[in-house]
């Protein structure tokens, strides 16, 4: 087990046959100094786009009752959720950009893994639950207002954090009874399970199958239940006979662009463990799940919605 010690030169400590880490050291994204300085700044207007926007459209759907609607609660509390993994992440990350030696302790490392697995988990169902609301709204929509009902949206909404939880529970539980004692050296930019599992000296075989099950499940329902919705969708759309039908129902495709690049991009996050290149390319397909896609989420939603762009014409009328 680790045990909480801060030594003077915060390397490691002797415990018998072994050594346990008591403080890690967070390799970051680069080692160049000269790039420090630019990936400081390029991340930070990443990091300022992505509040703005996703807190940006928190507030217009709370203030303007043209966007009370089930499918803006859900763009709401993916927003939200959007918000919150990109603070656990990148205020970090900013940081370390400007410091000689980027330490974070044991607890503060498996907080961040616990809180990032929470969101990243809830919003894979989060994008599920807004693809269930689009095919009632389409195939069903005369039963919309019974279907998606705000205490259904509610129990939706509860569901995909709660499986979030869940799942960071269970990971998290696994990861502190691992010791790590081969290196205090994350090659990584923040505490994640694949740079963790290489650190350690204990049997990691549990870690690994969790790491299948749950990224495997959260991922594999999402997808497919995304898809049969999409199915359906699509089917709809082809049976309208208009052309303005037609263009009215093509709205969907924001979301589905913004399903393909949030679950695109966990199913390549997590790699087979024992390939030799897998921390580098987790390490990429991080960067884009932690940073972009955070800021990308709000400009998919608005910039070709019509009731987004009315309700901040008359936000700005009114002021």
């Amino acid at each position: 087990m680790i045990i909480f010690y801060f030594p003077r030169d915060l390397q490691m400590m002797d415990t018998g046959n072994h050594s346990a880490v008591v403080v890690f050291v967070l390799v970051g994204l680069t080692q160049q100094p000269k790039l420090l300085l630019p990936l400081f700044f390029l991340f930070l207007v990443l990091y300022a786009l992505t509040v703005v926007g996703n807190l940006g459209m928190i507030l217009l759907i709370i203030v303007s009752p043209l966007l009370h609607t089930p499918m803006y609660y859900f763009l709401s509390s993916l927003s939200l959720v959007d918000l919150c993994y990109s603070t656990v992440i990148t205020p970090k990350m900013l940081v370390n950009f400007l410091g000689k030696k980027n330490f974070i302790t044991y607890s503060e490392c498996m907080a961040q893994f616990f809180f990032f697995a929470i969101f990243v988990v809830a919003e894979c169902y989060l994008l599920t639950a807004m693809a269930y609301d689009r095919y009632v709204a389409i195939c069903r929509p005369l039963l919309y207002n019974v279907i998606m009902s705000s205490r259904i949206c509610s129990l939706l909404v509860l569901a995909a954090f709660a499986l979030g939880l869940f799942s960071a529970v269970v990971h998290t539980s696994a990861m502190m009874n691992l010791s790590f004692c081969k290196s205090y050296i994350i090659s990584h930019y923040f505490c994640d399970a694949l740079p963790l599992l290489k650190l350690s000296c204990s049997n990691t075989h549990l870690s690994e199958l969790l790491i299948f099950l749950i990224v495997g499940i959260n991922t594999f329902v999402p997808t497919l239940a995304v898809a049969i919705s999409y199915v359906f969708i699509f089917y709809s759309i082809l049976h309208i006979r208009s052309s303005e039908g037609r263009s009215k129902y093509l709205e969907p495709a924001a979301h589905l662009m913004a399903v393909g690049s949030s679950l695109g991009s966990i199913t390549f996050m997590y790699p087979k463990v024992s390939s030799s290149n897998s921390l580098e390319q987790e390490k990429v397909s991080s960067v884009f799940y932690t940073t972009v896609i955070p800021m990308l989420n709000p400009l998919i939603y608005s910039l070709r919605n019509k009731d987004v762009k009315k309700a901040l014409g008359r936000i700005s009328v009114g002021s």
